[in-house]
Parts: C-alpha cells; sequence; structure tokens
C-alpha cells in the first residue's frame, strides 16, 4: 500500500485547514510588522525584559536561522528567535517573542501540559517514525497484531498533538498579559498582537486535526473499526 486513495478522502480537512493557516500566519504577519510598538523595542528586548521580570536570569536568548524558526528549548533552558524576531522592532516580533517568553515562564513554573509534553516527546518521535515501518510489515506478513503495534506507536503522535494544544494557547494568553501589564506595548496595539498569535495558534489546530484523522484512517483502513481487515 503506497497510495491509497481514502487517505486523501480522510485527511483533506486537515490539508486544508493547514494551508489556510499557513497563508493566514504569513498573511497577519507581514501586516503586523509594518506596525512599531510605541516601546521601541525589539523582539529580543521584550523577551530579555519579560524574562527579567519573571526572575529568569539563567533562560538565554538566542539568533536563530530560518524563518519562523522561533521556539524555547527547555533542555537548554534557551530562547531562540529567528533574526526577523529578534532584530525586528514590530507588533509582530514582540507576539512571537512574548510567546516563546512564556514558554519559558510556563517551565519555570512546572505548567502540567508543558511537563508532559516534554515528557512524551521521544515517544511521539519514535511512534512518528516506527509506525509506518510496523504497520507495513504487519501487511507484509499479515501480522494483525503487528498492525495494532503500528497504530498503538502512532497513537502517541496524537497524544502529544492533543496535550500540545493547551500548552500553545497558555503560552499566548501569557504573551498577551505581559506584554501589557509590563508596558511592552499599549492596550490599543493588543489586538494586532492578538491576531499573530491567533493565526500561529491554526497551525498547532491543524497539526493536531492531521494526526487524528490519520488516525481514524488507520483505524478505519485496517480493520480496528468497521470490521475489514486490511489482508
Amino acid at each position: 500500500m503506497f497510495f491509497d486513495p481514502m487517505y486523501l478522502v480522510f485527511i483533506l480537512p486537515a490539508i486544508l485547514l493547514a494551508g489556510y493557516a499557513q497563508l493566514k500566519v504569513r498573511s497577519t504577519y507581514a501586516q503586523a510588522s509594518q506596525y512599531s510598538p510605541r516601546s521601541g523595542m525589539s523582539g529580543a528586548e521584550a523577551a530579555s525584559q519579560i524574562l527579567r521580570a519573571y526572575g529568569l536570569h539563567r533562560v538565554g536568548i538566542e539568533l536563530s536561522e530560518g524563518q519562523l524558526s522561533d521556539h524555547y528549548d527547555p533542555r537548554e533552558k534557551v530562547l531562540r528567535l529567528s533574526p526577523d524576531v529578534y532584530r525586528g522592532r514590530s507588533l509582530a516580533a514582540l507576539g512571537i517573542a512574548a510567546h516563546e517568553a512564556g514558554h519559558a515562564i510556563q517551565d519555570a513554573k512546572h505548567y502540567a501540559p508543558l511537563v508532559a509534553r516534554n515528557a512524551i516527546v521521544p515517544m511521539a518521535s519514535f511512534g512518528s517514525s516506527a509506525s509506518w515501518i510496523m504497520l507495513m510489515a504487519g501487511l507484509m506478513i499479515n501480522s494483525f497484531n503487528l498492525v495494532l503495534f503500528g497504530i498503538v506507536l502512532f497513537s502517541l503522535v496524537v497524544i502529544f498533538q492533543l496535550i500540545n494544544l493547551p500548552v500553545e494557547y497558555d503560552a499566548s494568553s501569557r504573551a498577551k498579559e505581559v506584554l501589557v501589564s509590563k508596558g511592552l506595548i499599549s492596550p490599543d496595539e493588543l489586538p494586532i498582537v492578538k491576531n499573530v498569535l491567533s493565526a500561529a495558534a491554526l497551525t498547532y489546530v491543524a497539526a493536531t486535526l492531521t494526526s487524528i484523522l490519520t488516525l481514524l484512517y488507520y483505524l478505519v483502513r485496517f480493520g480496528v473499526i468497521g470490521g475489514r481487515r486490511e489482508d
């Protein structure tokens, strides 16, 4: 089984949402990049102020290559910001930088969903790569148990995505609150930042939907539900 049209039927809604999310992120980010915050801060400066305000003096801030490559590394305790965010003096840059700083705050406060997400990352990574191998091997040797094992492995990816959603939404919520409360943006600038963070959140929703629909496809395709096994 190299390509199954049935898979496209299952996954099409997620593909459409993912495409829309990417367009939304790029257009919203480009629009928000045209607005400079009254504070005049860059993304790196804003992130630094947020970290200091929460006593996170040991969390570093580094420049990361690539567009929209921004992330927080909980193992290294460092924010990695793309050039446009690190150096950018726009509301878009401040919103993204504050979102990543929000993850550092979550880490410091041992926010339960983040702890759970960090714990499942290695298993989800293994499940993502190994599940397809198990499924194909199960088909080749006609082993339904091996197919089930592959589906269980892929379920780890779904669990990761489901845990990731509240982590990302909470980080955005923290970002919006701290940007205003610390005077990094004014209240009337907040709607533009909200638009950027809401658009970014759509990408996580699309990723979650993709994993859920893929799992559903596997369950139906291999007869776990619906009563028809693939022989």
